[in-house]
This record gives C-alpha cells, sequence and structure tokens, in this order.
C-alpha cells in the first residue's frame, strides 16, 4: 500500500487550554466546513469533561473525538484516571496513548504505555500511540534505539488484526510546544525508520497500512512539508490548532 491509499488524519490535541464557553463556539466554526468531508480524518483530542458535549456536537458529521488518555484497566479504585472502557461506551473511537507531557510529568512508562494500548484495543478504542525522543538526553535526532525500543514496548501483544487499528504518532520531544519541527527530512527519516520497523515487527503490507503521523511545533506555514512525505500520513497538533480556523486551514492542507 502506497501513501496514496493511506487517508491522512489531521488531530488536534487541545491539552487542557479550553475553557468550557470555548468549546461550542469552535466547533461551530469547525463543523460546518467539514460537510461532506471524507479525503481527510479528522479528530479532535480534548479533556474528558468535554467529551459528552463534543460527542453530541459531532454525531452524523465527519469528525472524530478522542479522549486524551484512558487507563489500563476498565474499572476499580484508581481515583482520577479514565477507563477505556467507559469512553468507548461513550462512543469516544480514538485515544491518544503515551504522549510525550504523560511520560514526562505523570510517570508512564513503556510497560503502562504498553498497557494501556492492550486496554484500548480490547475495548474497541483505535489507540493514537505516541513515539518520542529526547534530543538533550540522546543527542541524535533519530536515536534509533530509543524510538524502535518504544515503539517494540508499546505494541508488545498486539496482534497483526489489533494492530489494523493503531496510529502510530511521532514526536520529538525537543520540538513539542517548542516553536522549534524537525524538518520534514528528518521527520521524514524518522517515519521510514518505524514503517520499516513495522514491516519487521509483523509484514510489510501490514506496516503499509499504518498511519504515521508527524506532532511537535505543526503550523500552516510547515505542515504541506511534512504532509507532502512519503511516510508521513498526517499531523498532531497541539498550539496551531487551538484556532479554528488554523485547524481548518491545517485541514485543508492534508488533502493530497
Amino acid at each position: 500500500m502506497s501513501a496514496q491509499n493511506r487517508r491522512p488524519f489531521v488531530v488536534a490535541n487541545w491539552k487542557i487550554n479550553m475553557m468550557p464557553d470555548q468549546v461550542g463556539p469552535y466547533l461551530d466554526t469547525v463543523l460546518p466546513a467539514l460537510v461532506g468531508e471524507t479525503d481527510v480524518e479528522v479528530g479532535i483530542a480534548a479533556q474528558d469533561l468535554y467529551l459528552s458535549q463534543m460527542l453530541q456536537a459531532a454525531k452524523g458529521t465527519p469528525l472524530v473525538i478522542v479522549g486524551e488518555n484512558s487507563h489500563w484497566e476498565d474499572d476499580g479504585a484508581f481515583t482520577g484516571e479514565t477507563s477505556p472502557k467507559a469512553l468507548a461506551a461513550l462512543g469516544v473511537e480514538y485515544v491518544l496513548i503515551g504522549h510525550f507531557e504523560r511520560r514526562k510529568f505523570f510517570n508512564e512508562t513503556d510497560e503502562t504505555v504498553n498497557l494501556k494500548t492492550l486496554a484500548a484495543l480490547r475495548n474497541g478504542l483505535k489507540p493514537i500511540v505516541d513515539l518520542d525522543e529526547d534530543l538533550s538526553a540522546y543527542g541524535h535526532l533519530v536515536p534509533e534505539k530509543v524510538v524502535l525500543n518504544q515503539l517494540q514496548a508499546a505494541l508488545d501483544g498486539v496482534t497483526e488484526a489489533e494492530m489494523a487499528q493503531v496510529t502510530i504518532a511521532y514526536e520529538p520531544t525537543w520540538a513539542i510546544g517548542s516553536g522549534s519541527a524537525a524538518s520534514a527530512d528528518q521527520a521524514q527519516e524518522a517515519a521510514a525508520l518505524i514503517r520499516q520497523s513495522l514491516a519487521n515487527l509483523y509484514n510489510r503490507d501490514l506496516a503499509n497500512s499504518i498511519r504515521i503521523l508527524y506532532g511537535g511545533s505543526v503550523t500552516p506555514k510547515n505542515a504541506p512539508a511534512f504532509l507532502c512525505q512519503q511516510d508521513i500520513d498526517g499531523i498532531l497538533v497541539g498550539k496551531a490548532a487551538l484556532d479554528p480556523r488554523q485547524f481548518l486551514t491545517l485541514v485543508d492542507q492534508a488533502k493530497k
């Protein structure tokens, strides 16, 4: 399968930036522009407390709603966590797993990322599994050992059939929120490495079907260069996606 057969995927990650009175106006701007959209899959990841409102607003539209995190158990004594079973029951389709900020601030590890990935799949959610790298720690843009170890650990126990539901997001830690994105060539190098690793773990046909997103200081100015790369199938956008019109510009740029 070539890049032309992988439907581009553009995901906004609001993190905890939006206030309750901003959600409705944002969706009022975005949803009409997505009517009939089939060329690009469009998602918004938001805080748990907004998900029900967003799902209701997006019903019958192409917009998919994404959870920002979920636990590795379906239920139990885990105060403050989000149940993957509850996300699925709510109607959430995708969930971010292992974002760099979860690793940095909440002590997530390769092991917990794997447990969360398996739990999401067990509940019918589609994981967007995040891979990061720390330039200051590893001293090279594509530290092969770091990225591939994270990939292999996250997918431990994931079957070939389940893997078809997984999206991979590559986000160099040093680029997230820094205003300094990787170059398009550097991002392509990392994405190609990830795809080859997927071929080694599974098979070439499956690897060629998996979407790989780039994230890290993506803007309307630099996004086209990422989106035209052979192994990059979309973008995971933070700050630039907080403006709905900028986000729609990024969606339009993904129509390759």
